[in-house]
């Protein structure tokens, strides 16, 4: 099991002796920015050196007690052997899967925006509770999550949300949830228990810094402040600190309502609109992505990217890959590494 070359050992590590010896100059610190971004990467490249180094160790040792075993005939090892290169081909398989995220912002952090679709209350139900997949799946791969904007209702569920996740290819992997996602269950708001079908949309893009130009016109914002809701009694926000910027030209709209502080939510709103403008002027640039956006269809029947049926039976199935599986509360509780890798490695053949 060859993987050096796969991994290119060499390069990576002298990419993170540069990266080090870049970090000890004495104007290293003098752009925060740039240093959060370097250090994200030493983070990143340690990570992946470590993990290529202990699964090449665990490798040796497999093969030559596989020697050993064949030499001496000893079959009592040959289960255990095999269970062993299996699991470490496995990992070598999620090695080579990251190696995938080679986009120019997959190694980013994401900004996940939830939408809740056709469906009503049943809906917002769903869009809440896919919120808490995505939390529960960035919990479980140890990314860090902020919910900047929420919007709930008096009924149940959630209209929206934005969270944005940080952790290294957090857009890498997170780009494979882009699109609608559809909920077939027995209803727990329909009084007469019937089977109700719910959408809710995935946005995602990746964060970006200022070292990418962003031309975004002060006089093309419209920027609004109010009052951010809250739950009540002594935590409740008596100041207008919420921030909502709307770009006019484009009709963008983010909003920021996280922080106590209005400066500190106009900063996080800013930084979401750079992040959504550069997605779209990206997407205008290219042709084939532009085509499709344009023809994006509604949050509605026909045109979810998954399904996840309740009732009358139970199962998730991916409509771009064929990825399927019975477990769907484990799928609900944040397992979706095999939806994940199953688009990552479509994308891969496709380009």
């Amino acid at each position: 099991m060859n993987s050096e070359a796969i991994f290119d050992l060499g390069e990576k590590q002298k990419e993170l002796g540069e990266l080090e010896e870049g970090a000890l100059a004495p104007d290293f610190w003098k752009n925060p920015q740039r240093v959060q971004k370097v250090n994200q990467r030493i983070a990143a490249l340690r990570e992946e050196i470590a993990d290529y180094e202990k699964l090449s160790g665990e490798i040796e040792e497999w093969e030559t007690l596989l020697e050993l075993a064949i030499e001496e005939n000893d079959a009592t090892l040959h289960t255990e052997i095999s269970s062993g290169l299996v699991a470490a081909a496995t990992r070598l398989e999620k090695m080579e899967l990251r190696l995938m995220l080679n986009g120019e912002f997959d190694g980013n952090n994401a900004i996940l925006s939830i939408h809740s679709g056709a469906g009503g209350v049943d809906a917002q139900d769903w869009a809440e509770m896919l919120m808490r997949m995505y939390l529960r799946w960035c919990d479980t791969r140890g990314y860090k999550t902020e919910i900047v904007d929420i919007t709930t209702d008096n009924e149940g569920g959630i209209k929206g949300a934005t969270i944005l996740v940080t952790g290294t290819a957090a857009y890498g992997y997170l780009q494979a949830e882009a699109g609608v996602h559809r909920l077939v269950r027995l209803s727990p708001y329909d009084f007469n228990n019937r089977r109700h079908t719910s959408f809710a949309a995935i946005d995602v893009t990746p964060e970006i810094d200022d070292t990418v130009e962003v031309d975004i016109q002060e006089d093309e914002l419209r920027i609004d402040c109010y009052r951010a809701s809250g739950a009540g009694g002594q935590h409740v926000n008596v100041t207008d600190s919420a921030v909502r910027i709307t770009h006019k030209p484009t009709g963008i709209i983010v909003q920021c309502q996280n922080e106590r502080s209005q400066h500190k939510n106009r900063e996080i709103a800013m930084k979401l609109l750079r992040s959504r403008l550069h997605e779209r002027y990206r997407e205008e640039r290219e042709a084939e992505l532009a085509k499709q956006r344009s023809a994006r269809p509604d949050i509605n029947f026909g045109s979810q990217i998954r399904s996840y049926v309740l009732h009358p039976y139970q199962r998730v199935k991916d409509v771009r890959t064929n990825v399927e599986t019975g477990n769907v509360n484990a799928v609900l509780d944040g397992a979706l590494d095999p939806f994940i890798e199953g688009y990552l490695k479509l994308k891969a053949q496709q380009k």
